[in-house]
C-alpha cells in the first residue's frame, strides 16, 4: 500500500516541448514553403537533380521552380554521406528530426538547400580524386559563408545549364584546392569573432535568416 501510495504521489513528467513537424531535411510541413528538392532516380546511372522551389514567394508559375544543378551519380555518391551527417547535426541542434536520402523526392530546408548547391556546383565537373578535398573545405565553411557563396553564384550562373561558367568555375577551383578554400569566403564574415559566428548560426531556421 505504501508503495502504491508513493507511486500515486509521483509527479507526472513534464510535457515535452512541441516538436516542429517537418519533411525530409527540415522543410516545414506547411502549405507550399520555400525549399529545395533533391531528386534521386531509381536507376543507378541516373543523374541527381537539385531544384529550388520558391513556393508562395514565386511571382508566377513560370519561375516557381528553378533547376539548379544535375550531378552524375558517382559525384553525388561521393558527397551524400557527409552532407547528410552535417545537416542532421544542425537539425538536431534545433530539435528537428533528422533526414535520410532516399530514391525519389527529398525535400531540403531552403538554407540547407543553398549550402548543398554550393558543394554540388563545385564538384559537378571536378576530378573525382579531388572531391574529398572539396567536401572537407565545404565542411570548414560556416553556414553564412555558404549562403553568401550561393547568392553570388545564383545571381549570374545559378541555372542547370551554367556548369563551368563564372562563379561555378570559381567554386570548383576554390573548394578543390586546399590552399584556396578561404579565398571566396566573404571578408566581413572572416573578420567576425567566434562569439558572433555562434550567435549568427543560432538563427538558422528562423524568419530572420537570409
Amino acid at each position: 500500500m505504501r508503495m502504491a501510495k508513493a507511486a500515486g504521489n509521483t509527479p507526472l513528467p513534464k510535457a515535452r516541448a512541441q516538436v516542429l513537424h517537418t519533411l525530409g531535411f527540415g522543410v516545414p510541413a506547411t502549405s507550399d514553403p520555400h525549399h529545395f528538392k533533391i531528386i534521386i532516380p531509381k536507376a543507378s546511372t541516373g543523374k541527381v537533380q537539385i531544384s529550388e522551389h520558391l513556393g508562395l514567394q514565386a511571382t508566377s508559375n513560370d519561375n516557381a521552380v528553378i533547376d539548379r544543378v544535375l550531378l552524375d551519380r558517382p559525384r553525388w555518391t561521393a558527397i551524400r554521406a557527409e552532407v547528410q551527417r552535417a545537416f542532421n547535426a544542425r537539425l538536431a541542434a534545433h530539435g528537428i528530426k533528422p533526414g535520410t536520402w532516399k530514391v525519389g523526392d527529398n525535400p531540403v530546408d531552403r538554407l540547407l538547400g543553398k549550402e548543398v548547391c554550393v558543394l554540388a556546383w563545385a564538384v559537378e565537373q571536378m576530378e573525382m580524386e579531388k572531391i574529398p578535398v572539396a567536401v572537407r573545405n565545404w565542411l570548414a565553411l560556416r553556414p553564412e559563408e555558404r549562403w553568401w557563396l550561393f547568392g553570388m553564384t545564383a545571381m549570374s550562373t545559378g541555372g542547370v545549364m551554367d556548369a563551368g561558367k563564372g562563379w561555378r568555375a570559381a567554386l570548383k577551383h576554390a573548394l578543390g584546392d586546399v590552399a584556396q578554400s578561404e579565398l571566396l569566403a566573404p571578408r566581413a564574415r572572416r573578420g567576425k569573432s567566434e562569439q558572433d559566428a555562434v550567435q549568427t548560426s543560432l538563427g538558422l531556421f528562423g524568419e530572420d535568416a537570409p
